[in-house]
């Protein structure tokens, strides 16, 4: 494990692993370096890239701060683009996505951007979370009820039906789930608490975009993922056969090496 401060002095940690250019790979909701998809999927790109697969601040090894902005979220990953040399590509999952948008309008120097899933309601195939989704999210994860929290988030966020989301609760997986429900807010605050196409941002982003969705992804999302595609000034998309949410990393990494690659 490494570590690198973020200029509000919060340290974040991260895995580097292989050679050549510098490619940093940025989790989603539930994400951590941990997570399976995450170190999978380093190990896959890492015989063509250096790959910086860190913490998001408030998850696994990285540190946090008393509150949460996006713009020490951008921070952060300038801080890991320093340590790259100076610029680097950058893979966004789902709200990871949301974020490398954010980093280059700001300005970061990131020259190739690829995304998963890119989470934004553009029609109305998509769930609509109720008002005040975020605070509420922050309510819950605060006093303990993290449970409730990922209930909340995949129930009213994702669209994810009740009944499904009342079984996971009895997978092995679930106690990860409720660890990481106090970074729920950071995801929604970064995507907006209606989920909506931040169109002028997208507009501002010149570094050549890589737009993938699962072919097997839910009707929103697919829509979602030609919207990004539409409002990119250099974007091309792509639908990854048999894939959903939860893509396979040996799957999905072909196709980043591919764009990556050229």
């Amino acid at each position: 494990m490494n570590t690198v401060q973020s200029a509000d002095g919060t340290t974040i940690a991260y895995d580097r692993l292989g050679e050549g250019e510098p490619l940093i790979l940025v989790g989603g909701s539930f994400s951590e370096r941990a997570h399976p998809t995450m170190t999978q999927l380093a190990e896959e790109l890492a015989p063509h890239f250096t790959v910086f697969n860190y913490d998001r601040r408030g998850r696994g090894d990285s540190g946090d701060a008393a509150e949460y902005a996006v713009e020490r979220e951008i921070e952060d990953l300038a801080a890991l683009i320093a340590e790259a040399g100076g610029s680097a590509r950058v893979f966004g999952l789902s709200a990871g996505g949301a974020l490398a948008f954010k980093a280059a309008a700001a300005g970061l120097d990131i020259t190739q951007i690829a995304v998963y899933d890119p989470p934004y309601v553009v029609d109305e195939s998509g769930p609509r979370p109720p008002a005040g989704f975020t605070a509420r999210l922050a309510e819950l994860s605060a006093s303990g009820k993290r449970a409730e929290a990922v209930e909340f988030f995949m129930t009213e966020g994702m669209g994810a039906p009740a009944e499904a989301v009342a079984g996971m609760k009895f997978a092995p997986f679930w106690a990860g789930l409720e660890a990481l429900a106090h970074t729920l807010p950071y995801d929604t605050t970064i995507v907006g608490d209606d989920f909506a196409l931040p169109a002028e941002e997208l507009a501002s982003v010149t570094a050549p975009v890589f737009v993938v969705h699962g072919g097997e992804a839910d009707a929103w999302l697919k829509a979602s993922a030609q919207a990004v595609t539409d409002a990119l000034p250099d974007a091309r998309r792509h639908a990854l056969a048999g894939q959903g949410i939860a893509v396979d990393p040996a799957v999905l990494a072909p196709e980043l090496k591919n764009f990556f690659a050229n």
